[in-house]
């Protein structure tokens, strides 16, 4: 062991004449620790939720829509063989979209209609998964009323329940003797879903894409767009050109999740970020803890780094032993710190033992994400802050002339 690690250590770990400057070491271990701890959790939740909130998203919407500007897109069975085709891509599926009325013997509500392909559309949205009443293989049932999927704040608000039916007015108007009318369709409601994304399940509703077809006069081989989902969201920007290049450039179009949803992701991180530099600061206040403990020790010591100057120690050795003093002290912290925090962030994880409202957030847990880039970030942080708040004290300590500490003793 080099004798500088020796010192350092020595001056750690044995009583010294001033146990208020061993407190101070302490509460420097303590606040690295919690500081660092508190990073984790913070870090980790907010991961966990940005996730999960970009799965529920993309779940009820695809990773990448492909269309034709200003018109339906046409013979779409040859389209999907194309998309299909394309490395990366994992589903794709036909989609009609449209604003529509709903009414039932009340006042109408705006919703947004889609029609969708039963037979592909689980492999690119996962609304079977949120059924809370009927199945979304009954929109394809043979019966003189086609079915409508409803979401279920939306099913609340028309006070319908599975077997109702409801009236939906397209934008489309028809001649009568009146004048031009909407055109009214009478759907039953099959099933229910439950996002948990109140917006959404207030203002959606899923019918099958041939009474889509009919209500909304497109061809049988007509849809709006086509939706597909990628094996790796991530990866929609450079796949999204490769389905441009393969549908034949202009006048199709695609567009990603990211561009769609862009502003809500950016927000997520700007959040994330802010978290990180506020919560950075509980090891801020902890550095400053170890700069006050080291100087105090430096003055403490002084008669000590003057005998060892006139041993023959170099300043570069004074200046390491208390540098390792406060690298051995935000070390220990820094390290108590990733217990703490890994362990409360695995027993909320596995626990689950803090419940959300339901009804306000898109989970009813905390979700919990841990990150290899996030903790590497929080404990290089931590350490760097820790080693910069050595130097000032480091210094002093090397500038001590032998003979000045001496002179009084």
């Amino acid at each position: 062991m080099k004798f500088e690690l020796f010192i350092a250590l020595r001056y750690l770990l044995t009583k010294r004449e001033h146990s208020f400057i061993s407190v101070i070491s302490l509460m420097s271990v303590l606040g690295v620790g919690l500081g660092v701890a508190a990073l984790i959790v913070t870090m980790s939740v907010m991961s966990g939720f940005s996730t999960e909130f970009r799965d529920k998203l993309l779940g009820l919407s695809s990773h990448v829509i492909a269309g034709v500007s200003g018109a339906p897109l046409r013979n779409f069975p040859a389209q999907m063989e194309k998309v299909a085709s394309i490395e990366g891509v994992s589903a794709v599926t036909p989609i009609i979209y449209s604003e529509v009325m709903l009414s039932k013997a009340g006042a109408p509500k705006g919703v947004i209609l889609r029609g969708i392909d039963l037979d592909s559309a689980r492999g690119v949205l996962t609304i079977h998964k949120d059924m809370v009443d009927g199945r979304l293989e009954d929109l394809g049932a043979d019966s003189a009323v086609p079915g409508i999927l409803l979401g279920y704040e939306l099913a609340s608000r028309l006070g319908v329940n599975v077997g109702s039916t409801v009236n939906v007015l397209t934008p489309s108007l028809r001649g009568s003797a009146v004048g031009f009318t909407p055109k009214v369709k009478i759907f039953q409601v099959v099933g229910l879903f439950k996002t948990h994304m109140y917006e959404y399940d207030s203002s959606s509703a899923f019918v099958s894409l041939t009474a889509a077809q009919e209500m909304l006069g497109f061809k049988s081989d007509a849809a709006m767009y086509l939706d597909v989902r990628l094996h790796d969201p991530d990866e929609a920007p450079a796949i999204s050109s490769e389905i441009l290049k393969k549908l034949g450039g202009m006048p199709y179009y695609v567009r990603t999740w990211i561009d769609m949803n862009g502003n809500i992701f950016a927000a997520l991180k700007l959040e994330k970020a802010g978290m990180f530099v506020v919560l950075i600061m509980i090891v801020l206040v902890g550095s400053f803890s170890i700069i006050t403990s080291l100087v105090l020790l430096v003055m403490e010591k002084t008669r000590d780094i003057a005998i060892l100057m006139s041993m023959g120690a170099t300043a570069d050795s004074i200046r390491r032993i208390f540098l390792l003093q406060g690298c051995i002290i935000g070390g220990v912290g820094t390290i108590m710190g990733y217990v703490l925090g890994l362990g409360a962030a695995l027993a909320i994880r596995e626990f689950q033992f803090i419940k959300l409202p339901p009804d306000v957030y898109p989970m009813d847990t905390i979700p919990v994400r841990l990150e290899w880039v996030d903790l590497t970030a929080i404990g290089i942080t931590a350490f760097l802050l820790c080693f910069v708040s050595t130097l000032y004290p480091a210094s002093k300590a090397a500038s001590l002339k032998p003979v000045e500490a001496l002179r009084h003793d």
